[in-house]
């Protein structure tokens, strides 16, 4: 799930912050359920073909810039492999995946969402309509320890969690020695800049090193949206931190096919600057 850091309707990130205490993990995973769940299907009937999330035998497209696990094979050879997504989303990279001969299974926290994984992948007649699909916290994976080859997130989990380092500190354990993890997320320079595919979204706004996170609240004062903010370094030394080597950092180039905007992703800030990033992963 591609989503922006500064949210809809160009908002200043610091425009709907009303609580002093930034959100802790049990809030951002209530808030990010109800709001996944609430925004699945209008979410699918905006992006679902761009994802290839309404094919039965899915697609993995990585990140807003097309870039497509077909062509770049960061997953290596996921033939005969258990594979992990985590924060799928309606799963069509697991489907993708399970077409390859993975053995793959699929988690998210929104049970919308899985709805509409579940609808598309019953219209397979493939190993896509096997995946299963489990509603669980990325934080609190309900998974042995080495029980999988390949972990791997596309936008899914990882921007919404407030304990990040646990998150890799959990696709670790599950991992199997020699074990790879590949995730996506908003390029971490992204937060200097308000969310707004225009000119006005080349201006450099606000703090790289300000790690409050972007929230949102209904009139009640609950919490109905959160991203969390990381540099660059904290996602290198949360990855090293739970026992990883990182292997790569890939930062797609806006390619020239593509004159899709989607959110704060444009032609114009991806001629410019990287909108995602990449991180490739390995365990000793």
């Amino acid at each position: 799930m591609f989503a922006s850091v500064y949210a809809r309707d160009g908002q200043l990130y610091s425009a709907s912050v009303t609580s002093t205490n930034p959100p802790d993990h049990g809030e951002s995973v209530r808030a990010s359920r109800t709001w996944w769940d609430t925004e699945a299907v209008e979410y699918h009937d905006e992006h679902g073909d761009f994802l290839g999330a309404h094919s039965p035998d899915g697609e993995f497209v990585w990140c807003p810039e097309g870039l497509h696990e077909g062509d770049w094979a960061l997953l290596g050879d996921v033939a005969g492999r258990d594979v992990l997504e985590v924060g799928c989303g309606s799963a069509p990279c697991s489907r993708w995946i399970a077409g390859r001969g993975a053995r793959a299974v699929a988690v998210d926290l929104s049970a919308g969402m899985l709805r509409e994984g579940a609808e598309a992948a019953g219209r397979s007649t493939g190993p896509a309509a096997r995946v299963p699909l489990i509603q669980a916290d990325a934080g609190r994976l309900p998974f042995a320890a080495d029980s999988f080859d390949v972990v791997f997130s596309a936008f899914g989990a990882i921007p919404f969690v407030a304990d990040t380092a646990g998150v890799m500190a959990e696709a670790a354990r599950v991992l199997r020695p020699g074990g790879r993890f590949v995730f996506s997320v908003n390029h971490p320079m992204r937060w200097i800049f308000r969310d707004d595919p225009g000119p006005e979204g080349l201006v450099a706004a606000f703090p790289y090193f300000d790690r409050t996170p972007y929230t949102e609240y209904d009139e009640e004062g609950d919490l109905t949206y959160v991203e969390h903010h990381r540099t660059a370094g904290d996602r290198i030394r949360e990855l090293v931190g739970a026992g990883f080597v990182v292997r790569d950092l890939i930062e797609p180039e806006w390619p020239e096919w593509l004159d899709r905007e989607w959110g704060q992703w444009s032609p114009l800030r991806g001629s410019i600057f990287p909108g995602t990033a990449i991180f490739v992963a390995t365990l000793p």
